[in-house]
């Protein structure tokens, strides 16, 4: 097992700090119901900056998460490229922004932001909610189904002998 790393999210940006790593899909575990397996691992990057009068960071991650299709139950190689820029905001302007709807994304500037459980939210919320394969690509196995019987014409049929 390996120490999570955490920042203090004013300080790492004030100073323009970058942390990098690399993070097995398995050590993940909010995303287990999404995964067909958890083989891999994902590269990160956590970038401090000042922009403005906003500390901000920026979170990019990459490499290859192996998905459930919602169509077939199969496995979709999904390749992860995202990256996210999060400004930090004190607790009390993060209820204004949320109540603002405000376009940038935010976040607490806590003084010991977990690095991990960061790139495991951006990674969740970068993810497609019902991923599935290309259209034509896969289909349904319905094979030992039995096929619905039309409860319609099952009251027929008992009406029949009545």
């Amino acid at each position: 097992m390996f120490a999570q790393p955490l920042i203090d999210g004013m300080d790492f940006a004030r100073i323009g700090r970058e942390l990098h790593g690399e993070i097995p899909v398995k050590s993940l575990s909010r995303l287990g119901d999404m995964l067909a397996k958890s083989d891999g691992s994902l590269t990160y990057v956590v970038r401090g900056f000042r922009e403005g009068d906003r500390y901000m960071l920026e979170v990019a991650l990459g490499g290859m998460c192996y998905l459930r299709c919602h169509r077939c139950l199969g496995e979709i190689e999904y390749p992860v490229g995202i990256t996210t820029r999060l400004q930090l905001v004190s607790a009390e302007q993060l209820d204004e922004v949320d109540a603002n709807d405000d376009e940038m994304e935010c976040i607490e500037a806590s003084s010991q932001i977990d690095v991990l459980a960061l790139v495991e939210d951006e990674l969740i919320l970068g993810l497609p909610f019902a991923p599935k394969h290309p259209e034509g690509t896969c289909s349904p196995d319905i094979e030992g189904l039995q096929q619905s019987v039309n409860a319609f014409s099952v009251l027929a049929n008992l009406k029949k002998k009545h």
